[in-house]
Formats: C-alpha cells, sequence, structure tokens
C-alpha cells in the first residue's frame, strides 16, 4: 500500500473507534478525527491517485463525516427513539462498517501497488519507446492498404541518477486492462491502477560508457500478453550489460496503442488457435486469413516482426531520433527470448534469421518446421515438469505437444549447445510478471506451489547464465551441470543427455 492509502486506513478504523465508543470522543484531538480522515481521503485522490480498491475506504469516509456532523449538530429526538429499533440499528450499521474496514483494508493487499527489486547487476536501466511501420501488408486487416506495424521497447545499461523518476510499468493501463480482462470475464477496470506501478527504469537517460556498444536480446510476450509482462527477467539482463528489446506485436498482443491513438485490440485464444495449431501440427487445406492462405501457420508471419526489428535496429544504430543509442548496440551478438506464444514465434524467428546467436525458450510447444530442421543457434529451454502441467489442469495432449517438441528441438541441438532446465513447482504464469498481481495467486491456481520470487530468481539466473556463455563468451559455471544452489531444477544438457519428465 502506498503512504497515504495506509494513513486513510487507520484515520477509517480510528474514526469508527471514535464513533462508537462515547469515551474516545472525550480526547480533544479525537473530536475533529472525521474531518481528517475525510482530509486525508481527498488528498489520496489527489496525490497518489484514485484506485476501485480504495472505494470502501472513500465511501468509509464520507460516511463517517456525515455520522460526526448528525452526532455533533442533529438532535437526540430526531433519532430513532425506541431502543431495540435503535439498537438492531446499531448492531447492523457496525456488522456493515467493519466488513467495510475490512474490504478497504484487503483489497489494497490482494491487489498491490507492488515494486519490482532492484537487479542484481551494476547497472541501472533506462529505457525509450518505438513506434515503426514497415511496407508489408498487415494480412490481420481487411483493409488492403494496412501496413504491419509495431510498438517497441528499448532498455538499455545506464549509469544514472539513483534519485531519477522512473518510468510507469505500463504506459496504456486503461487500454491492456479493458482488453486483457476481457477473455477473463473480469471488469474491464480490473488492472487500470497499472498506471501508478513504477519500474526500475529511468525514461530517456544517457546510456552507460563503461562498455563502447552492448549486447542485443529481443523478447516476445505470449498471446494476449504485453512487452513489459517479463519486467523481472528484462531488468535483471539489463543490468548486467545487455540491450533488451521487447515488441508489441499486434493482433498477438493483448493491446497495441499507436502514438496517434490508435488501439489495437489482441485476438483471443479461440480466434488465434487455428493459425497457431497450424504452425505446430499443419493440415490441408490450410486455414485462410482474410484471403491469405496460411500453410505454415501464423508463426513465420510473426517471426517477421523480429528480421523487421533487427533492420531496424541497424538503422537506429546508424542515427537514433532521440540521440542516445547511435553506435551503442553490438548487432554482431544479439540474442532471443520469449514465453509461450513469444517463444514459439522466437523459435521461428531462429529458424529463419542468422543474425540471432542464441535462443531462449520458455514453455512452449515448437513450431512443426522448427522440431524438422532443428536450430543452428545455442538453446535454452526453461520450462517445468508435466505433473505441475497437470496440476494447472493443462490437456494431456497439450503437455504431451509441449514437452514432445521442446525434447525434439533439444535433441538435434550441437553437443554442448543445448540446454533443458525443468523448474518443479512452476505453472505457465511463474515465468512472467504475474506472481506479484496478487499475493492469492497459488489459493487462485494460476501460480505454482513453489515460492514466487524463488521461481523468478531462477529463471533469472540460467537466463543470464545462458546469454553470458553465448552472447558474451562468458563461461557460466551454471550451465557446467546440475547446481546445489537449485535443488528444484532439473538440469540437462546436450553433453549430459536428457530424459523426458513424467
Amino acid at each position: 500500500m502506498r503512504p497515504i492509502e495506509i494513513l486513510l486506513t487507520i484515520a477509517d478504523l480510528l474514526t469508527f473507534l471514535v464513533i462508537i465508543i462515547p469515551r474516545l470522543r472525550a480526547i480533544r484531538w479525537m473530536e475533529g478525527i472525521a474531518l481528517i480522515t475525510c482530509s486525508l481521503a481527498i488528498f489520496q485522490l489527489l496525490i497518489e491517485g484514485p484506485r476501485w480498491q480504495l472505494v470502501p475506504a472513500y465511501a468509509l469516509a464520507g460516511l463517517f463525516l456525515l455520522v460526526w456532523v448528525v452526532q455533533r449538530f442533529a438532535k437526540s429526538s430526531a433519532f430513532v427513539k425506541h431502543p431495540r429499533s435503535r439498537q438492531w440499528i446499531m448492531g447492523c450499521a457496525i456488522a456493515l462498517c467493519l466488513l467495510t474496514l475490512g474490504l478497504s483494508a484487503a483489497l489494497p493487499l490482494i491487489f498491490p501497488i507492488f515494486h519490482f527489486p532492484l537487479p542484481s547487476g551494476p547497472y541501472q536501466i533506462g529505457t525509450l519507446t518505438y513506434h515503426w511501420v514497415e511496407s508489408r501488408h498487415e494480412i490481420f486487416n481487411t483493409d488492403p492498404n494496412a501496413h504491419r506495424e509495431l510498438m517497441v521497447q528499448v532498455w538499455y545499461p545506464v549509469k544514472g541518477d539513483t534519485s531519477s523518476v522512473r518510468t510507469p510499468y505500463v504506459q496504456d493501463a486503461s487500454a491492456l486492462s479493458a482488453s486483457v480482462t476481457r477473455p477473463l470475464h473480469l471488469p474491464g477496470f480490473t488492472f487500470d491502477y497499472f498506471q501508478y506501478i513504477t519500474t526500475n527504469a529511468i525514461p530517456s537517460a544517457p546510456v552507460a560508457t563503461a562498455e563502447p556498444d552492448y549486447p542485443v536480446l529481443i523478447f516476445l510476450t505470449g498471446i494476449f500478453g504485453y512487452r513489459q509482462s517479463n519486467t523481472f527477467q528484462i531488468e535483471n539482463l539489463v543490468s548486467h550489460g545487455y540491450i533488451v528489446v521487447g515488441l508489441d506485436q499486434p493482433y498477438s498482443a493483448a493491446s497495441v496503442v499507436f502514438p496517434d491513438g490508435r488501439q489495437i485490440t489482441g485476438w483471443t485464444h479461440d480466434q488465434m488457435d487455428p493459425f497457431t495449431n497450424q504452425s505446430l501440427s499443419p493440415v490441408e487445406p490450410a486455414p485462410t486469413l482474410n484471403g491469405f492462405a496460411l500453410q505454415n501457420g501464423n508463426m513465420p508471419y510473426f517471426a517477421q516482426d523480429v528480421s523487421f526489428t533487427l533492420d531496424q535496429l541497424t538503422a537506429l544504430n546508424q542515427a537514433d531520433p532521440n540521440g542516445l543509442l547511435t553506435g551503442r548496440l553490438d548487432l554482431k551478438h544479439i540474442g532471443m527470448f520469449g514465453l509461450s506464444l513469444g517463444a514459439m514465434i522466437g523459435s521461428e524467428a531462429c529458424h529463419m534469421d542468422s543474425r540471432l546467436k542464441a535462443c531462449l525458450m520458455m514453455d512452449a510447444a515448437m513450431p512443426a518446421n522448427v522440431v524438422q530442421a532443428g536450430l543452428q543457434q545455442p538453446g535454452m529451454w526453461l520450462s517445468r515438469p508435466a505433473s505441475d502441467m497437470r496440476l494447472e489442469h493443462w490437456k494431456e495432449k497439450d503437455i504431451t505437444q509441449t514437452l514432445n517438441t521442446m525434447q525434439a528441438v533439444f535433441n538435434k541441438e550441437p553437443v554442448g549447445n543445448g540446454y533443458y532446465v525443468s523448474i518443479s513447482g512452476m505453472f505457465h504464469a511463474n515465468f512472467s510478471d504475474v506472481p506479484y498481481f496478487t499475493p492469492l495467486g497459488p489459493l487462485l491456481g494460476f501460480i505454482g506451489p513453489i515460492n514466487a520470487q524463488r521461481g523468478l530468481d531462477i529463471v533469472n539466473a540460467y537466463s543470464l547464465a545462458f546469454f553470458d556463455q553465448y552472447i558474451k563468451a562468458h563461461p557460466a559455471a551454471l550451465l557446467a551441470g546440475p547446481s546445489k544452489l537449485y535443488p528444484e531444477v532439473t538440469f540437462s544438457s546436450r553433453s549430459s543427455g536428457y530424459t523426458l519428465l513424467p
């Protein structure tokens, strides 16, 4: 909870006690507690900003002010005279107030304004956002003149002022919330409060000068995700000297808002699955999209976004319109990491574009042509045992497809260049920022039994080790074999062999 939120909650409780315990009203400073509480509510709205979790606290502040006015100025005869009626009304009012007090304290804790941990590396983090338009036709749009557009966020190493303002977690919280909640059947405002969450990144900060340039990693989120969905992982990698480029891919991302205000809401699983399944298990006839037959599904189309991004980064390295990244991107050393659909697209991009030198894929089935051909780059797969997938109520065919296709591509990796990391106790959302959203994640069934921060720390450790070894050419001891530091992990490499977990 934010500072004024805490003060408001405490003030609501004190005001309630003063109202129901007459002796407390004899304390001079307590006499005006209702006015103080109402003032705090107003200050919270103006200074910290409103959020729906505080509606009970706002309501209590207003109610208590009304009761205070009645107690102070109304004649006693104006109130209910019958003793039993009076007791019944007072009892109901007290019970209702206690319930509302409980909600006013619980809701901000259940849906907190969370904070990201400080990354473990020596660098601070800067960030910039770009809007790029390519010549390729947008096949998801019925307009024949529509072009493919991307919103791209770049995070980069900084030696900045620790007191500098931090960038918001997401820039278009209301639009994102309205999109994300639609398939979940939640109110559209549920995640509006993301606008108040800040990250460790400093907007438009000067790039660190410790190195002449920094290697680049491309991040791809899952279906109905958003480019910041793995901020925990992005910030940690950047703090260790990487530039990370996150893509909002229209129609697969939950919401993409362009600088002119246009918004593209992502397709749901039901809409996208026929084309994704075609990439995983091709059938005839191939599904069509606005007249285009997608023989290999949607993966090649989305993977072209990555190649286009690499082209744009080349231009950016020559002349950044912001004047910050010119000459600072090491484009000879580029890696990719992705989650879910982003991992599928990323593997396809690695298959198509040799400029990508290392590929990290998290908890996703692999496209059919990648399974058939394998990857030429070093690869790492982060996933979990089948037992955890069953605990999450995944269908058996999805479990088999995910594990078998990851194993198939892993088995085709050159000896010494492939790694399979299975983390016990993880659910799919544990590979993203979702564990920070609410402490009730395990009870609600979308976060696994592993300690949430522990799971994220393991993901960070293996991600950093993999890219350090294959992008920076710094040998990573963690990749030498199983580690006593992480007993939750079943570690396999192409040199140690691999057994599909039950």
